[in-house]
């Protein structure tokens, strides 16, 4: 790969092996030289500028969880190393909460949670990142209700006036990255899914999801079958019926060993002015930050269909635009 190191056998391995040496290897030093200095790193939660705060955050992380293990379940990337290239990663964590932090008192929890980070990668360094970590399954699994979770950090955090405010299209700011994927067929039909559902055509599922399909959604919570991506996909799309869906990125992959597969970072936003799976309608304005993979195959020959699904959004950004709205705190 021009530009890269040569120990790195492609841009897959060199986003796996860079995770592990950061965490697990608590090569944080190593945040110097892989992140460009100005990088931005948006999350649900909130916009970090410049790898001196992404190197802060790290080790507050660390802190709070110095056992943390980051599994890379799959790398699906587009672009060119000469241009830049794009990685959706989509890992799973697992980790031990012994130190008090941003989760609050330590409470000797073994968790397991997935995280999906897309980052533009060019000369050997990171400059550009989309991080979504699924605190739904993390606060339950420390026996949070996620609402009271969030109504908590707030105050922890100032209250309404001076707590972190969540991201938003308002408060981005740009990257060198500019593209948005690729083209490739795989993409394009997990595209088109994604838009026929949230145009309120639940009937694509059964259509083009496998009747034995896998479902991984926020929370931790893993599905079998239709009925749960039914469920999922019509309760966020039932809590916000006039906010406006757009897919930012997408990628599809065909390589060799793997089944066909695609990373889509998506968003919704406008008002909460359904019942769903955001409770009462507030009227709140939302921006929901979200992320889907897929794997598509045919048990059945010549009848592929999507065979496995993972999507994260983060609950308790979306529970704190509507809280600080309500002020029901």
């Amino acid at each position: 790969m021009k530009g890269f190191d040569s120990k790195f056998k492609d841009f897959p391995d060199y986003i796996i092996e860079i995770t592990r040496e950061i965490w697990e290897g608590r090569g944080l030093a190593t945040l110097h030289d892989c992140y460009a200095p100005d990088i931005v790193v948006r999350s649900p939660g909130s916009v970090v500028i410049g790898n001196e705060n992404v190197i802060g955050a790290t080790m507050a992380t660390l802190a709070e969880f110095p056992d943390r293990e980051l599994l890379g379940e799959d790398v699906i990337w587009s672009g060119t190393p000469e241009e830049g290239m794009l990685s959706s990663h989509r890992i799973l964590t697992m980790a031990t909460h012994l130190g008090d932090g941003v989760y609050g008192t330590a409470t000797g929890k073994r968790l397991t949670y997935r995280v999906i980070a897309d980052c533009h990668a060019k000369n050997n360094a990171i400059d550009d990142e989309w991080l979504i970590r699924d605190q739904g399954a993390i606060v339950r699994q420390m026996g949070w209700d996620v609402t009271d979770y969030t109504r908590d950090l707030i105050m922890r955090e100032g209250g309404p006036e001076t707590c972190v405010k969540p991201f938003t299209p308002d408060i981005d700011q740009p990257g060198p990255y500019k593209g948005r994927g690729n083209d490739n067929e795989w993409g394009e039909r997990h595209a088109d899914i994604l838009n026929r559902i949230m145009s309120a055509d639940i009937t694509v599922i059964k259509a083009e999801y496998d009747r034995a399909v896998q479902s991984e959604y926020p929370g931790g919570v893993t599905g079998h079958g239709w009925d749960p991506v039914e469920r999922f996909w019509m309760g966020l799309r039932a809590a916000f019926p006039t906010a406006k869906f757009e897919i930012h990125h997408q990628i599809g992959r065909d390589d060799p060993h793997m089944p066909p597969r695609s990373a889509i970072r998506w968003s919704l936003t406008g008002t909460h002015d359904g019942w769903g799976s955001f409770g009462k309608p507030t009227g709140a304005q939302v921006h929901v930050m979200g992320a889907s993979h897929a794997e598509f195959g045919a048990v059945v020959p010549g009848q592929v269909k999507l065979r496995r699904d993972w999507t994260l959004f983060d609950e308790t950004s979306v529970w704190k635009q509507i809280l600080l709205h309500k002020g029901d705190l």
